[in-house]
């Protein structure tokens, strides 16, 4: 099987791509396997270290301002068709898939108006702008939520699938969850709340937690708190004018960048963090309760309608990140932090939501749409 990949910009697209990779080389080891991104994302870091090729194409997501600036953009996306024929021609896939963004929009152009067999998967609950483009076109759509379907109206085939991740519910066991804590310097005794923004970090959250750590909201609990590594400096920088340092915060552990997140989600009592459709997803699978600060958008509002998934069956709260601030994220981690039937219970409920054999769905499918 010859499959390209398009997927670029963040992990949320890129991730999912890669696991659908992954999964296609364990049925099929032979395959032959090449992602189409930019030169630009983290594909260039992702998919290599992955073990994939990475072909780059000269490609823009389009904004609604007219400027020189995007009309160039426009001009430059419009003549990476030219490139993406060159690399149909020379590879010959049997099958394209895509994980959306705007990376899609020539890629599916070509795949489509040649007839090859083509697949996308969508993430988020409102489906972006190249997933609506091309859904009438393609082969099959494959969604995270059961709330997407709605939104994709007149499509041949749409199933959901959920979102393929790394991040599983595991049992830790005392021993492990006590080396844990002590690794990162914090106790053993008091609930656990995990903040992160992801790997970018999140500035609206962070000045948040900040302003929390400052009043002092935290006494009866401990943060351990991601905050991007390129904001890590600011936030210390932050502190160090008030001589409070980064370290030495009580019931506070700050880091960069969290590399054993299965972990951390396991042994943490609650979440706050944006609401991608991958934290979605996970946060689902871990099965713990969530505050959302949503990344806004310009086009649509769509980690607002992730984050209502969870919230409206009762399993996260949400404060807009407009409107997020110390004071008000300190009351909303109050609120449920020391009340432990509620934490299990909204735990239950995001569990509810959680995919199972996300990567065995997504594989029949492709096997469908070939034997076509």
């Amino acid at each position: 099987m010859k499959v390209i990949i398009a997927a670029a910009g963040t992990g949320g697209h890129i991730n999912p791509g890669i696991a659908i990779a992954n999964k296609i080389k364990e049925k099929k080891p032979k395959s032959e396997i090449i992602f189409i991104g930019t030169n630009r994302g983290l594909e260039n870091d992702l998919v290599p270290r992955a073990g994939y090729k990475l072909k780059t194409i000269d490609v823009y997501g389009l904004k609604k301002e007219l400027s020189l600036s995007n009309i160039k953009h426009i001009l430059q996306t419009i003549g990476s068709r030219k490139d993406v024929k060159k690399i149909f021609d020379e590879f010959k896939p049997d099958i394209v898939i895509g994980t959306g963004g705007y990376i899609c929009g020539p890629v599916f152009y070509v795949a489509t108006s040649r007839k090859i067999p083509t697949m996308l998967h969508e993430s988020n609950a409102h489906p972006g702008k190249a997933v609506k483009m091309f859904s009438k076109k393609v082969d099959s759509v494959l969604v995270g939520f059961e709330d997407t379907k709605s939104k994709l109206e007149g499509c041949k085939n749409v199933v959901v699938t959920g979102t393929p991740t790394k991040v599983r519910k595991v049992n830790i066991t005392a021993q492990r969850r006590k080396e844990i804590l002590e690794e990162l310097g914090i106790k053993n005794n008091l609930p656990i709340v995990l903040i992160y923004g992801g790997s970018q970090g999140a500035q609206r959250i962070n000045e948040a937690v900040v302003d929390l750590i400052k009043q002092k909201k935290n006494e009866k609990y401990q943060i351990i708190w991601a905050t991007g590594t390129k904001q890590y400096d600011i936030v210390k920088e932050n502190f160090e004018k008030e001589n409070i340092y980064i370290n030495t915060i009580k019931n506070v552990k700050v880091l960069p960048y969290i590399y054993n997140m299965e972990e951390l989600m396991n042994i943490s009592d609650l979440m706050v963090c944006r609401s991608g459709a991958m934290t979605i997803t996970e946060v689902s699978i871990v099965g713990k309760p969530a505050i959302f600060i949503p990344l806004p958008s310009m086009s649509a509002n769509r980690q607002e309608d992730n984050a209502l998934v969870l919230k409206k069956i009762g399993a996260a709260k949400m404060i807009l990140n407009n409107e997020v601030n110390g004071t008000n994220l300190a009351e909303e981690i109050e609120d449920i932090i020391h009340d432990k039937v509620e934490l299990e219970e909204m735990g239950k409920m995001a569990n509810t939501i959680a995919p199972s054999n996300v990567e065995d769905k997504i594989y029949a499918e492709i096997e469908r749409i070939l034997k076509k």
